[in-house]
């Protein structure tokens, strides 16, 4: 029987999976490697059994442990462990964060096998590269209609739309800290807007906001069970809502998507003994099986395939998608955003569990 620890940083348990049973016979190459690796991700916490089972069954040597939390809490763990952090590999972390790490030369540049296959927005500029993406996440608004009809309020068509005084108290948003959703939000509108037009933009939104959550998906569901009826929140975590029977309608502000590409990477080690190990694990990472599984929990993949979306799901996302999003600026004035944003509407945050 073979054993897997996995660490949630956030909630601080212990979760072992014990594998056992029949494998299939891997190949002499693959058999090859071997040894202990920790990935670092902001996977979220249920997808990551089914994903690792397909590792675990092509490279039976190599045990992994993950440490998962949050994009915003695991950014701000390995920034402040620095070349000390024991991460071989980062998966799943969103990009822009990703090359905040690179600032300070805390990746190391490896072409995963399949890495052509990824189209060119979706990883790094650079060859070769330092990051290659798995998946991207955009937001919308997620609406229940059943509560806003009770209301006798408009459903909104637009981000303007969310400034009237009718949405007073009935939207929440994910805090751009803790989320990395929240921060392709914020990242979205002051790329779109402009940055002065942007800061207008949310100084009057938080007038009508109710909360701010630590979850990029909440708030769709907090629309979906109707403790808010608007949830600017993840468009995919919508379509599932909507698709599971709730009365939600998943608008596409006509101002377009911030996005954001969930990403892997190299952690660049001094004494790394293990490099085999991480760069199967990379190579893992963006295989087609495994690009099904991110598609499947997301409706998105960096590659172009023939997966077939949920009926539910908008046929005009990857349209909507802010052509000009720089993943680059968003990783260059993280802090300062962050700062700036946390002074303003900080108040607001819902107590963190």
């Amino acid at each position: 029987m073979k054993k897997r620890v996995w660490f949630s940083v956030l909630s601080s348990l212990l979760f072992v999976s014990a594998c056992s049973g029949e494998k299939s016979v891997p190949t002499d190459a693959q058999s090859g490697v071997s040894g202990d690796l920790t990935v670092y991700t902001a996977v979220e916490e249920e997808l990551i059994p089914d994903y690792m089972a397909s590792f675990e069954e092509k490279y039976p040597g190599v045990d992994v442990k993950i440490v998962r939390d949050s994009t915003g809490i695991m950014t701000a763990k390995l920034l402040a462990e620095g070349e000390n952090t024991s991460a071989d590999v980062v998966w799943g972390l969103a990009a822009s964060s990703l090359l905040a790490l690179d600032q300070k030369d805390m990746l190391k540049e490896y072409t995963p096998a399949g890495a052509e296959n990824i189209k060119p927005a979706f990883k790094d500029k650079n060859e070769p590269l330092k990051w290659t993406g798995n998946t991207a996440f955009m937001t919308g608004i997620a609406v229940n209609t059943e509560e806003l009809k009770k209301l006798n309020v408009p459903v909104p068509k637009t981000y303007e739309d969310l400034l009237k005084p009718e949405y007073k108290g009935l939207i929440v948003m994910p805090h751009p800290a803790s989320s990395g959703t929240g921060y392709l939000t914020v990242n979205g509108w002051l790329q779109m807007m402009g940055e002065k037009a942007g800061w207008t933009y949310m100084d009057k939104l938080h007038k009508n906001i109710g909360t701010y959550t630590h979850s990029g998906s909440k708030p769709a569901k907090m629309a979906a069970a109707g403790e808010y009826p608007i949830g600017i929140s993840l468009v995919y975590t919508a379509v599932q809502m909507k698709e599971d029977g709730a009365p939600v309608e998943v608008i596409l502000p006509e101002e377009g998507l911030g996005w954001e590409v969930e990403a892997n990477a190299l952690i660049n080690k001094k004494d790394a003994g293990n490099e085999e190990a991480a760069q199967a694990f990379l190579d893992w990472a963006i295989e087609e099986d495994v690009m099904k599984k991110y598609f499947d929990a997301n409706g998105f993949t960096t590659m172009d395939t023939d997966f077939e979306l949920p009926a539910s799901f908008p046929k005009d996302v990857e349209e909507k998608m802010y052509k000009e999003n720089d993943l680059y600026w968003a990783a260059e004035n993280r802090d300062t955003i962050l700062t700036e944003w946390e002074s303003k509407y900080g108040t607001k945050a819902e107590p963190k569990e």
